[in-house]
């Protein structure tokens, strides 16, 4: 008993020490430094045998150059501090320039040769080298990063590596840095993605031909409008392509619907649901149309209530959930998109069933969902 606990403070005291002696540093013998261990073994055992002064004076020197080699290494990646600075939107699976900033906190002393690179599952996939880093200073780079999924990202790891001065090891320092980032869902096309948006672009154009006529104001143009409604007076004037825009008698309203009520089976067609959401949501926003996003639970209107990155928050963070009952559409009036897991119960509930995609909406292909609900109803049908 008594030797059971000794023997586990010893271990402790043995790890305690390690730690403060190596701190998290890892140390990796190279080629070189193989070679060079051999050379003084090979120099040691020939000056014992031999007792000759000059060869114990050539051993004393290797060895030093070897002490100190360790030293340099060491010194070299201490004292550094690593932070990353990302935007303040972030989508998953998408490429983002972020900025990358390695501080020397030394006052005096540089660093050399130092590598930085992702740990095992980190965001950071390629390399970055810095070959000098001065005392007291901070350099910075811009990296691509991509976040595989949506929701909140808590740590990132990196590794520190360095083989300063004479590459006879390589040695290794972890960092783990505790930055709390929010990633959106995916805002790119998924197969069947692009068929839903642009059925709906094309409702959303049948909706808005009639529009009014009165002029409302003169605006620069945005990239993807159509050249009609250029101004070339004003752009003239200006030197800028402007647009004129005219006031609407009504704007189309897009209620999008999702279904949060899913089977734990469907949990990968749910995640396709939201990234669906999200990409339906931010290209209808992109079009000026008005947009209602409803849950179980939540509603929002865009613009009067809030703007897209409300929605895209939202789904970076929504799971689902069991409810006994499905909500019917807000406004008969609106062009309704629903995502659900059971399709018949959201047609039953009051929904479009042209527009209610179910659990085959996303097949390869853009095949249509047909697992409708009674007959007589278009429910699930979709790309």
């Amino acid at each position: 008993m008594v030797a059971g606990v000794l023997q586990a403070m010893l271990r402790s005291l043995w790890a305690r020490l390690k730690t403060a002696v190596t701190g998290r540093m890892r140390q990796t013998v190279t080629r070189s430094g193989v070679a060079f261990s051999f050379l003084i073994s090979l120099v040691g055992a020939v000056a014992f045998l031999s007792a000759n002064n000059l060869l114990f004076l050539l051993l004393s020197a290797l060895l030093a150059v070897l002490f100190i080699s360790g030293f340099l290494s060491r010194l070299s990646l201490s004292g550094l501090e690593l932070d990353v600075v990302l935007p303040e939107h972030v989508a998953a699976r998408r490429p983002i320039a972020s900025a990358l900033h390695l501080k020397n906190e030394k006052g005096w002393v540089p660093s050399f040769s130092i590598q930085i690179l992702g740990a095992r599952g980190s965001v950071y996939s390629k390399p970055i080298y810095f070959p000098a880093l001065p005392g007291a200073s901070t350099m910075e780079e811009t990296v691509s990063v991509m976040f595989q999924r949506r929701g909140v990202h808590n740590e990132n790891s990196f590794h520190l590596r360095s083989r300063f001065p004479f590459g006879f090891a390589e040695r290794t320092v972890h960092v783990t840095m505790r930055k709390e980032v929010l990633v959106y869902p995916c805002l790119d096309p998924q197969p069947g993605f692009d068929a839903i948006l642009a059925q709906l672009e094309g409702e959303i154009d049948a909706y808005a031909r009639g529009a009014g006529h009165d002029f409302y104001r003169i605006r620069p143009y945005e990239y993807g409008e159509s050249a009609r409604h250029l101004d070339w007076k004003a752009t003239a004037h200006t030197s800028q392509l402007q647009v004129r825009e005219f006031a609407r008698e009504q704007e189309p309203l897009v209620e999008i619907y999702l279904d949060l009520d899913v089977p734990p089976a469907a949990g990968a067609w749910f995640e396709t649901a939201v990234d669906c959401c999200a990409f339906l949501c931010w290209q209808v926003n992109r079009r000026g149309a008005r947009l209602r996003f409803r849950t179980q639970g939540w509603d929002l209107e865009v613009p009067s209530q809030g703007s897209i990155y409300t929605i895209l928050k939202y789904l970076a963070l929504v799971e689902p959930r069991h409810y006994q009952n499905a909500s019917g559409p807000g406004r008969h009036d609106s062009l309704q998109v629903v995502f659900s897991a059971n399709a018949p119960r959201m047609v039953e509930a009051g929904w479009n069933g042209d527009h209610v995609f179910g659990m085959h909406a996303f097949a390869a292909g853009g095949a249509a969902d047909t697992s409708a609900g009674p007959a007589g109803h278009g429910a699930g049908t979709g790309p």
